[in-house]
């Protein structure tokens, strides 16, 4: 997020994310993929925007992971979910993208559902087909609904968004449980149900990516989820703009390094007592008060102050 440098009116402390959401549909319609790296909290969030892109993706992954230690299993509720898009969507002034899991229920609950993320503010959501409990896509063991229920739930999810800019992602877990033709056939009629973008999860070789991309070229805007360390190959942004994909995610790529900075930080005040043998290789105190906006902050205390 910027230095706060205007002065801002009731209608920019109001506003209702139409402009995130606008912009989201934009970038999504460039030549070149659109790359969102995956956030599980607001300071991940503002490191990413910090960082120059464009978009920012709450990974449920992540979320599950930050917030309960737990595995991407459907252990979160809605409400937990829509929170953490609130407070991410909060810390940045780039479009988020969140994952709304299932829907969390059926048609009437992702009704709901829809209208908590829009209210939230996020630029887009991603609904899947999964049966809940659900499952991490890059997990053994899911299991599906049926392709017409789902395609209920997204004219669902289409009925109850108050604005029409709001991106609605439709995701099919089918590769894995029925194939890879199952995938791309639920990925169509997703798409007549109204989906704005298309996303088959967990394509297993560079073939079977192509073989989607080639199949859906022109239904409509696709994902690759270049998941880390998950079962569909690392390809190149270079190949994955040449198969023609729009959006591109990372999901856990900031959770692991996270994890790992807090490992190294641990083991090193576990062994010495201290965490100075460490501290050079941190940001230190000035620096990171900076980044997550103490300058914003002091210049809102001079504006409002009264003096």
């Amino acid at each position: 997020m910027t230095a706060y440098n205007r002065e801002a009116d009731v209608a920019d402390l109001l506003s209702n994310g139409r402009a995130p959401r606008a912009r989201l549909r934009e970038l999504l319609s460039a030549d070149a993929p659109l790359v969102a790296p995956g956030a599980y909290d607001a300071l991940s969030a503002r490191l990413i925007e910090q960082a120059g892109f464009d978009v920012v993706y709450m990974t449920g992954f992540g979320t599950t992971a930050s917030l309960i230690g737990r595995p991407d299993v459907g252990l979160l509720s809605a409400a937990e979910m829509v929170d953490n898009a609130r407070r991410i969507v909060s810390a940045v002034d780039v479009p988020v993208i969140a994952d709304a899991d299932t829907g969390y229920g059926n048609a009437i609950n992702v009704v709901r559902t829809v209208q908590l993320y829009e209210q939230a503010g996020v630029a887009g959501i991603q609904l899947e087909d999964q049966v809940m409990p659900k499952k991490c896509g890059h997990m053994s063991g899911k299991a599906l609904i049926g392709a017409d229920e789902m395609a209920g739930k997204l004219q669902a999810a289409i009925a109850a968004r108050t604005d029409p800019d709001l991106v609605v992602i439709a995701r099919t877990d089918a590769v894995a449980v029925q194939g890879l033709d199952e995938a791309i056939s639920r990925a169509r009629s997703f798409a007549e149900a109204g989906a704005d973008v298309l996303f088959v999860e967990a394509p297993t070789s560079e073939d079977d990516i192509a073989t989607v991309a080639r199949e859906l070229a022109g239904v409509a805007p696709l994902v690759f989820n270049w998941a880390e360390g998950g079962r569909t190959p690392p390809l190149s942004l270079e190949r994955i703009a040449e198969l023609g994909f729009s959006l591109v995610i990372y999901p856990i790529g900031t959770l692991l390094a996270a994890t790992a900075g807090i490992r190294s930080l641990l083991t090193t005040l576990k062994g010495e007592g201290t965490p100075v043998s460490a501290l050079g290789s941190l940001p230190n105190f000035e620096e990171f008060t900076d980044l997550i906006g103490l300058p914003e902050v002091q210049q809102l205390e001079q504006r409002f102050s009264g003096t």
